[in-house]
């Protein structure tokens, strides 16, 4: 079973990337944040800071960008090329408002004819493999039938399905009857993606689809940093190890940054994910949301040991 490491923005940069693959490792490859190119601005060195090879000491790697436009994207391919990248990935799937409104993510399933277009577009001047990130429509299940149509016309090194809707966001179950639907009608090779936050759910999952090697995990491997390490049959996650991973990587992002607000913002924001693990703590929770100074928030963590 390949794994990988969903991209989850403003939470997995490389820092954050570097931390976990120091500590817990386990996955195949990561996928960076998308980057959205766009032909009327320079890719500068800001842009690619998060996935310049030099900054980066995770492992594998995967580029994911957030288009409409495949002439901004071959002209974006070129600049990670010569940086030594050979695939990227097309995002389909974000479900944000600000994305959804300029017509990308989630929002660009809404254009079919557009995304074939792009795809065309894409497929004959590409000189990198590419694969796609999606989701199984926009308001209706109904529209994936067009969509892994448009899919198969094209040789993705993999679709990667997230099984809900964009109104959905990430609420409700997976929508595991589409999943069955790419499973018989997809030309390409699927990766699965949604909802699997534990190594029995994995388990489970491997049972009904015996046929998909391979899985993209995000919010459960938030959550649980040590997720991989349990699927690949290792320890399972010690609170304490949760407090060594909280240090380490605030401390890295001081080192980055050098601004306690933003580093305390950042924690907050890993740590809401992290105590779901710990729904009867709530007075730590309250606790962890009412920190003003990181000294407090690591006070507050701490009392789950």
């Amino acid at each position: 079973m390949k794994l990988y490491f969903a991209p989850l923005e403003g939470i997995t940069s490389y820092t954050f990337r570097n931390t976990h693959a120091a500590m817990f490792g386990g996955c195949d490859e990561y996928y960076a944040p998308f980057i959205t190119p766009s032909n009327d601005e320079k890719t500068g060195r800001k842009m690619l800071r998060d996935i310049l090879p030099e900054n980066n000491r995770c492992g594998k790697l995967a580029v994911q960008v957030l288009s409409r436009d495949a002439e901004a994207v071959l002209k974006f391919e070129k600049i990670i090329a010569e940086i030594g990248y050979t695939e990227m990935n097309i995002n389909l799937g974000c479900p944000f408002q600000t994305v959804v409104k300029k017509g990308r993510g989630a929002g660009f399933l809404k254009d079919t004819e557009c995304i074939e277009r792009f795809f065309d577009e894409l497929f004959e001047k590409t000189e990198l493999k590419i694969s796609v990130k999606t989701r199984i429509g926009f308001s209706s299940a109904d529209e994936f039938d067009r969509l892994i149509e448009i899919y198969n016309k094209y040789p993705f090194t993999r679709v990667i399905v997230h099984p809900r809707l964009r109104e959905a966001f990430y609420k409700g179950e997976p929508d595991m009857e589409a999943f069955k639907k790419a499973v018989r009608t997809s030309k390409n090779k699927l990766c699965y993606n949604g909802d699997i936050v534990s190594a029995d759910g994995l388990k489970k999952f491997s049972e009904d689809f015996p046929q998909i090697d391979e899985v993209m995990i995000g919010r459960g491997a938030i959550a649980n940093p040590a997720l991989f390490r349990e699927i690949n049959g290792g320890e399972r996650l010690k609170t304490a190890e949760l407090i060594e991973f909280t240090e380490r990587l605030s401390e890295n992002y001081l080192e980055l940054f050098g601004t306690e607000i933003y580093v305390l913002q950042k924690m907050k924001e890993i740590w809401m994910y992290i105590m779901k693990n710990f729904p009867q703590e709530t007075k730590i929770l309250k606790a962890i949301k009412k920190a003003s100074k990181l000294d407090d928030f690591k006070k507050a963590i701490s009392l789950l040991k």
